[in-house]
């Protein structure tokens, strides 16, 4: 089990993530306010502290949202799981729908350090059940879609 950090969004795509109190997410949209949000596999993304800490190892400053993640979390390898795994954070449900992403040639991070985490490291989900995410929540790994189908 692990730990919900920070929680951000963006209301333009291609910018760093605000930190926020909460956000507030939907079945098949994700979250609401966030430029990412829609009918498509990448409504959420997530981001553990742990890689981020690899990179304030090189002597960044770096704080939530920078790496334009919705979700830091601690205490869950997230590059790991395996497509389709669900994960249980807060009041939500998300399934593992990709790992990393290509990372933007613009990209402030990897222009600074010639790398970045997020290609490699982040994770993105779909919401299957909506609710509520604030920072302090719970987060665990459930199984994949089809065990969660079954309860």
């Amino acid at each position: 089990m692990g730990m919900v950090i920070a929680v951000c969004i963006s209301e333009k795509r291609g910018i760093k993530k605000t930190q926020v109190p909460y956000i507030d997410l939907l079945v098949n949209h994700g979250i609401i306010g966030d430029a990412h949000a829609g009918k498509w596999h990448r409504q959420v993304s997530l981001l553990a502290q742990e890689s981020i800490d690899k990179m304030l190892s090189l002597g960044l400053d770096l704080k939530a949202g920078d790496f334009a993640e919705n979700i830091v979390t601690s205490g869950i390898d997230l590059k790991t799981l395996p497509i389709g795994t669900v994960l249980s954070v807060g009041e939500t449900k998300l399934r593992v729908t990709q790992i990393g992403k290509k990372c933007h040639s613009d990209c402030e991070i990897k222009k600074l350090t010639g790398k970045c985490v997020m290609p490699t490291e982040g994770i993105f989900a779909e919401v299957i059940t909506g609710g509520r995410i604030k920072a302090d929540d719970e987060i665990a790994v459930c199984g994949d879609i089809d065990e969660t189908d079954k309860n």
